[in-house]
């Protein structure tokens, strides 16, 4: 089986490698010629076109920054959509719209070919290392097809039925991972401020019914200093409108999320678009003068769990 895959950025890159290193027959493509070049040194072939790509690939992975870059990559005259053909697989391994990718289904399934969304959840750090999370959804029988593909690029593998619903899942948990590290900024204030040592209070909250993923991870980058979280603030802004974008078009309103996405814009403008999203929490340390520091956190984090083969949850 021949795999395409199209993205190679801080996750999609990631997720790439470890197909090659499972020995999967690999075409790529990205915008970046030197990512491209990466690539091509460890054996993938480079597609001229997104078009080339999918016309030569059973399977088309797409990991992208964007829904509006997605539909570009997909509908441009070089784009997948040009290039599908019957019983071909396409995978939006992206953070995207449900509703964008239900209309990108219907477009492939007039094409013969399939569409799964199985966007991704863990951090950079266990992507590297095959031991992140995938949510998928879609055609049941096309999943378990590609069930060895998405096994060999993560550990914890969750089928949530049919398309659209694993990017509504994805939402949400990006959703609560923004909450956690806005709350977190306003945890790390007090303890400053009253004078407890950062380090055993990491331990302290990490021991805690306090405890979080984001505050076990990016905690230590923050207390480190380098906030290298591997995420930007746009992308976080990005997630975060996906949420309040879907509650409204569910006519739910909420009271948190568009508090929570108004800290974030503070944070952009002041701190940039691609500065690292942890830096929400800066904004804290140089209203009050303050310096989330304590010995021995990393600059940027490693997974250090063995890589394992993937399994269903």
């Amino acid at each position: 089986m021949k795999i395409g895959f199209i993205g190679l950025g801080n996750v999609g890159g990631k997720l790439a490698n470890n197909l090659l290193k499972n020995n999967y027959k690999l075409v790529v493509r990205d915008l970046d010629p030197k990512l491209s070049k990466i690539f091509s040194k460890k054996g993938a072939i480079v597609a001229n076109s997104a078009k080339e790509l999918a016309r030569e690939c059973d399977v088309i992975i797409t990991c992208l920054p964007s829904p509006k870059i997605c539909k570009k990559v997909m509908f441009s005259k070089n784009g997948i959509l040009q290039g599908l053909s019957k019983n071909k697989i396409w995978l939006e391994m992206s953070t995207t719209d449900q509703f964008e990718i239900k209309k990108i289904g219907l477009m492939v399934k007039k094409k013969g070919a399939f569409a799964l969304d199985v966007p991704v959840s863990g951090g950079c750090h266990r992507a590297a290392t095959g031991n992140i999370s995938i949510f998928a959804g879609g055609n049941k029988k096309v999943y378990k097809k590609i069930l060895p593909i998405l096994k060999c690029m993560g550990r914890k593998i969750l089928y949530t039925g049919e398309l659209g619903t694993a990017s509504i899942l994805k939402v949400i948990t990006n959703y609560l991972a923004s909450v956690h590290l806005a709350a977190l900024g306003e945890a790390w204030t007090i303890a400053k401020k009253s004078k407890l040592d950062l380090k055993n209070t990491y331990k302290g909250i990490a021991a805690s019914s306090g405890n979080s993923f984001v505050h076990e991870t990016e905690s230590q980058v923050i207390l480190n200093g380098s906030y290298n979280i591997n995420f930007t603030m746009d992308l976080v802004k990005k997630d975060m409108k996906l949420f309040n974008d879907l509650s409204k078009k569910l006519k739910t309103p909420l009271e948190i999320s568009p508090f929570v996405l108004n800290i974030f814009n503070k944070a952009q403008r002041k701190y940039g678009s691609r500065a690292w999203s942890t830096m929400v929490v800066k904004r804290l340390e140089d209203k009050y003068k303050l310096k989330f520091r304590a010995q021995g956190f990393p600059k940027e984090l490693v997974d250090f769990q063995k890589q394992k083969k993937g399994y269903e949850i």
